[in-house]
């Protein structure tokens, strides 16, 4: 039983582990726990028998409390019944480690470093470090059970590749994802417009529906040279989007994940973030990041000011992407 119920890039970042643990043990029966919403990334996935899927956010409301303890308790007999023999926690917090638990597996994986007292309930604990990527961090655990992990592959489930929503969009074009989990992350939507407008290429902007004004927001400051297509795909829809795109601009966000993965040119803003371990992973991606000497940073309250990303000009951004483009 794999636990790893979010985030989008997470989970992007888990594929390598389960193409590492089913080339080690190809005729293992393999679950994973996902979250309601990403589940349907991994649905008619022919690696994974079982999804169980968990509604962790509901889980966090208290008006939620009596459904949420009987949804739990249901989680623990139906997990304890299924004879599992490895579980892996690929989270490392307080819930995923108790999920662990509910497996009954008697070796229980887990890394050393991870917080939320987690690690009480591994029965083996990794060193995975926090100075390396979270790909390479989760094939130690791989390479601790003995899988071949030599090879970065990431085993989607099966989509559509040209589905409906591609018709519609040029044959060319730039993607920008301009959303990001966390305020400090995010360049201002303005600028993506003001850069898209000075691109060669027609850009077609993605978001989850709730952001679709940041999606709007850049198009209205593209000069008519982006779309917004915003709310309008779902995460496999997503896939055949970005996977049609010459290149890919972005904050760090869970679709730069899925653009590294696809092999698409990744151009990631980063700001307080460490790309070292959660950038795109791979040679061809770029990141760009304001030299400043108090970023990366791990602040659990934000400064006020975001200089790392406030002072990240178009101009700086526009060069770079230009001159990679240059030079490949």
């Amino acid at each position: 039983m794999i636990v790893k119920p979010s985030a989008l890039g997470d989970i992007v970042h888990s594929l390598p582990f389960l193409n590492a643990v089913k080339r080690g043990f190809p005729l293992a029966r393999v679950d994973w726990v996902v979250a309601h919403g990403l589940h349907t990334f991994l649905e008619g996935h022919p690696l994974i028998n079982r999804l169980w899927v968990i509604k962790k956010d509901q889980w966090k409301k208290v008006g939620n409390l009596k459904q949420t303890v009987r949804e739990i308790n249901d989680l623990r007999r139906g997990m304890g019944a299924c004879g599992y023999d490895v579980s892996i926690d690929l989270s490392g917090l307080f819930r995923s480690g108790v999920i662990s638990y509910f497996s009954k597996a008697g070796i229980r994986l887990g890394f050393k470093e991870s917080d939320e007292g987690s690690p009480f309930f591994y029965t083996h604990k990794i060193h995975g470090s926090m100075d390396i990527h979270a790909i390479d961090r989760y094939l130690k655990i791989a390479q601790f059970m003995g899988c071949p992990t030599d090879e970065i592959a990431y085993p989607f489930a099966p989509y559509d590749l040209f589905p409906e929503i591609c018709k519609g969009l040029p044959q060319s074009y730039v993607v920008m994802s301009p959303s990001a989990g966390k305020p400090a992350n995010r360049w201002h939507a303005h600028k993506f417009g003001e850069l898209a407008s000075k691109l060669s290429l027609p850009v077609v902007v993605i978001s989850s529906a709730a952001e679709a004004y940041i999606a709007d927001e850049v198009v209205f400051h593209s000069k008519g040279n982006a779309v917004s297509i915003a709310g309008k795909t779902g995460l496999k829809e997503l896939l055949a989007v970005i996977g049609r795109a010459d290149y890919f601009i972005c904050n760090d966000t869970g679709p730069m994940h899925m653009a590294a993965a696809l092999n698409i040119p990744v151009f990631a803003i980063f700001g307080p973030a460490n790309p070292v371990r959660t950038g795109p992973y791979g040679k061809i991606h770029t990141v760009i990041q304001k030299d400043l000497e108090c970023s990366p940073c791990y602040r659990q309250k934000p400064c006020a000011h975001y200089r790392c990303m406030e002072d990240l000009g178009v101009s700086q951004v526009l060069a770079v992407i230009q001159e990679k483009i240059k030079q490949s």
